[in-house]
């Protein structure tokens, strides 16, 4: 991932401006030369996008961490001309700002849309990962997780049942089942395992039946191909872009991804892992389907006992199946 670099910075603070001056100088030229680096007399780090005579003005005060306003501005000795101004308010931000004009940077060079919706669409994009960047990678089956449920989210329940179903999200925040509603719950397990459909339960109380309601297991066997479309960056744009006409759906979503340990800080490393969906299966949990739970003990676990992880092939179940599509979805 393309980022402003530290020495860009450190460069810039050794000149103090005074009053109302900027000192700038270009942050990424090898890729684009109107994308400058500008602290001002207070300290404060901005990036500054130099705009076309025709290009839209931009002015937010609602992003996270940064206020964008549109100026008239003298830069690097250059005639006064119009920029937009992306002002970081918080040194804690120093680290995704570098990652932002990275990203501006590529749009600039790679896309002939206005400078305003590129800058707008890159903002969106970090709005909630402002100031959280995590300091490790989510694991290999933390990632595979993720991908699954956002793939039943996108794939199986917004098409249905439109932007609003977002919020029947639950996994991210611990909940008992990775998607619940009042009348149902479904876990979302995947798996990459050669034999089929082999699956991971991770407690005793993960395939209890909801309170009210049915239960459902939705499957998903994936494989790693180099050449294979989806990754889960790939996969998360997609979503957003079904979302991204509702705030609070797509608000939402971002607390969701953040709260699973995502952030598009990692996306160079995320998008190497490439995965082929080979089969998706949606099953019905009831008495037939291979579980442990609560009731399968007279008085409980035995004593002593913390935690129950077991692991369940389902390859000779498909009499429980209820759906291997969306549209035969019961929901």
């Amino acid at each position: 991932m393309i980022r402003i670099e530290s020495d860009t910075w450190s460069n810039l603070e050794k000149i103090h401006p005074t009053g109302e001056k900027y000192v700038a100088r270009r942050g990424l030229p090898e890729i684009i030369e109107r994308l400058y680096c500008a602290i001002d007399s207070l300290g404060k780090r901005h990036l500054l996008i130099l705009l076309n005579p025709e290009e839209d003005e931009l002015h937010d005060e609602t992003s996270r961490g940064v206020a964008v306003e549109t100026l008239d501005l003298v830069v690097q000795g250059q005639p006064s001309a119009r920029y937009i101004d992306i002002e970081c308010k918080e040194p804690s931000g120093y680290s995704v700002l570098d990652l932002i004009g990275g990203e501006i940077a590529e749009g600039l060079h790679n896309s002939k849309r206005q400078a305003a919706e590129i800058v707008r669409q890159v903002l969106a994009k970090w709005r909630r990962f402002w100031g959280q960047i995590p300091q490790h990678l989510m694991s290999r089956e933390e990632q595979l997780g993720l991908f699954a449920e956002i793939w039943f989210l996108s794939k199986w329940v917004i098409p249905k049942q439109g932007s609003k179903a977002v919020f029947s999200w639950r996994g991210p925040w611990k909940s008992r089942n990775d998607f619940e509603w009042n009348d149902k719950s479904v876990e979302v397990k995947a798996t990459t395992n050669t034999h089929g459909r082999i699956l991971r339960i991770n407690g005793i109380r993960q395939l209890e039946e909801p309170e009210n309601g049915s239960l459902y297991l939705f499957s998903v066997i994936l494989r790693e191909e180099a050449g294979a479309a989806n990754n889960l960056p790939s996969l998360i744009e997609n979503c957003s872009e079904l979302l991204k006409d509702d705030p609070d759906a797509i608000t939402y979503f971002e607390d969701g991804l953040a709260k699973a340990g995502y952030s598009p800080a990692h996306e160079d490393d995320y998008s190497s892992m490439h995965l082929a969906v080979l089969e998706t299966a949606l099953y019905m949990v009831n008495q037939d389907f291979p579980r442990i739970t609560r009731s399968s003990f007279t008085v409980g676990p035995p004593v002593g006992i913390e935690e129950i992880i077991y692991v369940i092939n389902l390859n000779t179940y498909n009499h429980l199946i209820v759906a291997t599509q969306p549209y035969q979805a019961p929901f």
